[in-house]
């Protein structure tokens, strides 16, 4: 029953008209006399950002404000993975043979997420973290590791809630939602970021149209609070405590290790 309201709510709120809505607010010069009120809700540390709080023109401004170079620091060791985002760790665990996760009881499949059962091969039986962020959190997306860009595109259209109660309740939002992938090819495996849109507001920036990106560099921002997604292959990746507990991370954190293995 409670599943079948929450879906009933989202499906009527979320439409063209209430998306439209909140993003015309968002970029409005109004929306500006909320951002005093939005940082002190939401504990915003203004000395780490590059700007001024009074410098930002509206809300759409600030969610995407950037740090200053020094607020978050990378771990450039040769073989970790550096958390590409502020945020929670949501979940993490194994990718089925079947090309499956699941999270909060609720069965994903790799190959919807990712747009096809090739796509989806290289990662049965590899690892998984998904990282949460709230509206709190800094919304910039980084690179967790170093390497060549290859491949990158967009699936789905809607996007409905990614937090607890959308992972709990709403249906595959991981794998249906508006999201952005992105592949990433090093000497010791090939890592899938997957950008997930939240509720009302799909759009996922992309930044960085290099075709070979550095770790910590900039690649993508969300314009809302939304969730990203890494996909490992078999036998690539350790994940390191932080990573195993579900404790919150900063961008440039390590979340684990590279082993290689190249799907073996």
């Amino acid at each position: 029953m409670k599943a079948a309201l929450y879906k009933l709510f989202i499906e009527l709120t979320n439409g063209p008209i209430s998306s439209a809505a909140i993003r015309i607010f968002a970029n409005s010069n109004i929306s500006r006399l909320f951002i005093k009120s939005y940082a002190a809700v939401y504990k915003i540390n203004l000395d780490e950002m590059v700007e001024d709080i009074h410098s930002y023109p509206n809300l759409h401004s600030f969610f995407t404000r950037k740090l200053k170079e020094e607020a978050r620091l990378i771990d450039m060791s040769a073989d970790s993975v550096a958390s590409p985002v502020d945020g929670v760790i949501e979940d993490a665990g194994n990718v089925t043979a079947n090309k499956e996760i699941i999270v909060k009881g609720k069965t994903y499949s790799i190959s919807e997420m990712l747009g096809g059962t090739l796509r989806a091969e290289k990662y049965g039986g590899g690892t998984y973290i998904i990282i949460y962020l709230s509206p709190s959190h800094y919304h910039r997306i980084h690179s967790p590791i170093s390497g060549k860009v290859t491949d990158s595109y967009s699936l789905g259209r809607k996007s409905f809630p990614v937090n607890r109660l959308g992972l709990k309740f709403g249906d595959s939002v991981l794998a249906k939602n508006f999201r952005v992938i992105t592949e990433i090819d090093s000497p010791k495996t090939t890592v899938a970021m997957v950008k997930v849109g939240a509720m009302f507001i799909n759009s996922v920036i992309v930044t960085n149209s290099k075709r070979e990106w550095e770790k910590g560099e900039e690649a993508a921002y969300f314009s809302f609070g939304s969730t990203v997604v890494l996909l490992f292959q078999k036998g690539a990746f350790v994940p390191n405590d932080v990573v195993k507990s579900c404790g919150e991370i900063r961008m440039g954190d390590a979340l684990g290790r590279l082993t290689g293995g190249k799907g073996q």
